[in-house]
């Protein structure tokens, strides 16, 4: 059993690869509580679980490098294989690039041919087989659906196997369909996990995986001990201190979300984990500017712009460096500087598709709607590549976009009906999914929105329920709370006014 893991100054070589890899999150030096017997040299255990520890904290490059490392010490374990395979498979972030999906393909080879002492082993084998098989031809949601349902039958067949039902847990939260808002994959393995995480309450993976699953407006709640035990597990490591942030800003804690999000933003530095560090910093953005720290806002987004050499073609990277100076010109109505914006060279279209947004947007309310129509063009060719590539999930993400642009365009050409048509439609379609985990939420959410197009129209009662809507998704913004005080005050409901007023922050820089 693994207790506490800490790094030895044994691996220089796995430093370097952690700062190569901006989707990894550095192997922290304690990494909690993990057992996982497997049917290896008895010398390679605690190596073994160490590494299964890192892969919990979503530590892959120094994941892969454990158990490639155990492989060479027996190499007759096929489980090592296994976890080297599991390394490649980001679950919850992107699908794994055509190198790492070759790689994957061979580990899974390597553990077939060295044929596992154990039926559990062969199962777990036989279950992530099952996400590389036909790599070539199907798409990795349908791939990840295979390994979900392999891992439903292991853990029906080890139903008292602490790691087989954390790792089905997390299969059943990574296959959750973002337009299911009844949450049903996440209270599954919620159901799974909450039992397990009583008896083992230092495991890493089981907080985790339960913030992920409660990472919704309808089970937040729920999550907050576990946010605030996970860091405690780990707590050098990023990801694990940032974590906790997921549910701090879908209940509105900013403060709670602050603290976090600097710690984990300073670990990250630290261990030159770009990628981690910009996560951190994109949250922590979004959380000053609720908590009208604007002035600490703009300090993280000139530190962002003193950073060399960042790239979009990295989502991770990516979309929290393009969605910092966004969210602070946007928040903010900084028209003149949203219109300025320009997309980091090799961004994907759904993260060059946020400053698309922004311009447009901004022309339009700064009262050039015109000069709108270019980014708007932008922002649907930006969807029909997402649709060609089969990425349905931001190719409506980027519809969204798009309807706000166009609505806020046709208000500015007097088309108030119509302008109100369309950003509802936005709204709707919005509300329909969940968002990833990769986002504190919309720049802007649609509904908010909705409600200020509203105000604008000298609709308050309308407007005002617009922000209330907004604002039981996303508690706390102070651009809802803002809004709903003004809507509040012009339909003569003092009351409301008062209680909206009453959760603003005391100061706005």
């Amino acid at each position: 059993m693994l207790i506490v893991a800490t790094l030895m100054g044994a691996s220089a070589s796995i430093s370097t690869a952690w700062a190569q890899e901006t989707h990894s999150h550095p192997a922290p030096e304690k990494l909690g509580t993990v057992s996982f017997p497997t049917s290896c040299a008895p010398n390679v255990a605690h190596d073994f679980e160490r590494a299964v520890a890192l892969l919990h904290s979503f530590a892959y490059t120094a994941a892969e490098t454990a158990f490639q490392n155990v492989a060479k010490a027996d190499p007759a374990c096929a489980m090592a294989h296994w976890g080297a395979a599991m390394s490649y498979y980001h679950e919850l972030w992107g699908p794994p690039s055509p190198a790492e999906l070759q790689k994957g393909q061979a580990e899974v080879e390597q553990a077939q041919r060295l044929n596992a002492k154990t039926d559990r082993e062969r199962q777990l084998i036989a279950a992530i087989a099952a996400y590389y098989r036909d790599a070539d031809r199907l798409p990795p949601p349908v791939r990840a659906k295979a390994y979900e349902k392999a891992m439903s039958t292991v853990a029906k067949n080890y139903s008292a196997d602490t790691e087989v039902q954390v790792f089905y847990a997390l299969s059943l939260i990574a296959t959750a369909p973002p337009e299911d808002k009844t949450h049903a994959n996440q209270k599954r393995a919620a159901a799974i996990l909450e039992p397990i995480y009583r008896s083992y309450p230092d495991h890493p993976g089981i907080a985790h995986y339960l913030i992920h699953a409660y990472d919704s407006a309808e089970l937040a709640p729920r999550g907050l001990a576990a946010a605030r035990a996970y860091s405690k597990i780990a707590p050098s490591a990023p990801h694990a201190l940032h974590m906790p942030s997921h549910i701090f800003t879908r209940l509105g804690l900013w403060d709670d979300s602050i603290a976090s999000n600097i710690a984990a933003r300073t670990a990250a530095h630290n261990q030159h984990d770009v990628g981690e560090e910009l996560h951190a910093m994109d949250y922590l953005v979004y959380a000053y500017l609720q908590r009208g720290r604007q002035k600490e806002a703009e300090q993280v987004v000139a530190e962002l712009d003193a950073m060399d050499a960042l790239s979009g073609s990295d989502f991770k990277v990516g979309y929290a460096a393009t969605a910092m100076p966004v969210r602070l010109a946007m928040e903010r109505h900084q028209w003149d500087a949203a219109i300025a914006l320009k997309a980091l060279p090799e961004s994907a279209p759904h993260v060059a598709a946020v400053v698309y947004w922004a311009r447009a947007v901004a022309n339009a309310r700064a009262g050039h709607p015109q000069a709108a129509s270019d980014d708007i063009a932008r922002l649907d060719t930006c969807r029909q590549q997402l649709q060609a590539a089969g990425n349905a999930y931001w190719a409506t993400q980027v519809d969204v976009l798009s309807k706000e642009a166009r609505a806020w365009q046709l208000a500015a050409n007097n088309q108030p009906k119509e302008a109100v048509d369309q950003l509802s439609q936005a709204a709707a379609e919005e509300d329909a999914v969940e968002k990833l985990p990769v986002t504190p939420g919309p720049i802007i959410p649609a509904r908010e929105q909705l409600g200020d197009l509203l105000l604008s129209q000298h609709r308050p009662q309308e407007a005002l329920q617009a922000y209330r809507i907004a604002l039981a998704d996303a508690p706390g913004r102070l651009g809802a709370l803002t809004g709903a005080a003004k809507a509040a005050d012009l339909a003569g409901d003092t009351r409301t006014a008062q209680q909206m007023r009453a959760k603003l922050p005391e100061k706005i820089d």
